[in-house]
């Protein structure tokens, strides 16, 4: 127990005399380096991404080059879908919308990485500047966190992984089609079947390396030895979760790259090799 004169800060020494509860400071932050980097490059990418998907989303044309179709296109479920062979194209919707068939399909994908826990952080740093950068004050006012509409809806992250499993078993059913030539016949290979390929796989480890993912496999469990195949489950969902954030933009460029290969093939900008 202290005696005589108390040093902690924002305590009251004997006498009534209130200690300062921390330094006088002015600056906003301390911090010499160029913090400012990390969020602005975040913000960059994701503005790229951003302004080419929408392009391409709205494009409503050369998303498909037998037998590759782009994963923003895919599933295809208007009425003004390209004519697919054997593809992922199914007239659901009927002819009332004249939109890009895009539209219908992105919102789940986006809205799977919207409320992704990794991008919430990027994209709260890099555009929001809540908060900036570790060490470095928020500049909002008030902050009411995820509490509040229109964030509460973050809280929808785990329906929408529900959905996006479902869109990349289809984007892994295209893949598997990629393995023919344009008139339908199985054993062939192009460069395109492998863009199509490690695609896939990159967002089938950023899917099941999702927070969500880790805890629908392993999660509410009391005692891991009684579940050993779940506990094994969640031990390389874990592995993957810790690359979490490398998946998320690996995936991310992978995805764009894989739209845009389909779009020079189909627009004939490029002629797509075949090894065999």
């Amino acid at each position: 127990m202290a005696t005589g004169t108390d040093p902690r800060p924002g305590t009251a020494a004997p006498g009534g005399v209130l200690h300062p509860a921390r330094a006088a400071i002015g600056a906003r932050h301390l911090r010499r380096d160029r913090w400012w980097l990390a969020p602005a490059g975040t913000a960059a990418g994701l503005l790229a991404f951003v302004v080419y998907s929408t392009w391409r989303a709205f494009a409503n044309g050369d998303y498909y080059a037998a037998p590759y179709v782009s994963p923003f296109y895919s599933p295809c479920v208007a009425h003004n879908c390209v004519p697919m062979k054997g593809g992922a194209d199914w007239d659901l919707v009927g002819s009332w919308w004249s939109l890009s068939p895009a539209l219908l399909i992105l919102i789940f994908p986006l809205g799977f990485r919207l409320t992704c826990y990794y991008y919430r952080k990027a994209y709260y740093r890099g555009f929001w500047a809540s908060p900036p950068a570790c060490a470095v004050a928020e500049p909002h006012a008030r902050y009411s966190g995820e509490t509040r509409f229109p964030l509460i809806l973050q809280n929808l992250h785990r329906y929408f992984f529900y959905f996006a499993v479902i869109v990349a078993g289809i984007l892994s059913y295209d893949a598997v089609l990629a393995f023919r030539d344009a008139d339908g016949h199985w054993g062939h290979m192009g460069l395109g079947t492998l863009v199509l390929l490690a695609n896939i796989a990159l967002i089938w480890a950023y899917t099941l390396s999702c927070h969500s993912c880790r805890h629908i496999v392993g999660g509410r469990l009391r005692n891991f030895s009684k579940h050993p195949v779940r506990y094994r489950m969640w031990g390389l969902v874990s592995r993957l979760n810790a690359r979490h954030m490398q998946l998320a933009w690996a995936s991310l460029v992978s995805v764009a790259a894989a739209d845009f290969y389909v779009y020079l093939v189909a627009s004939g900008a490029f002629d797509d090799p075949r090894f065999f």
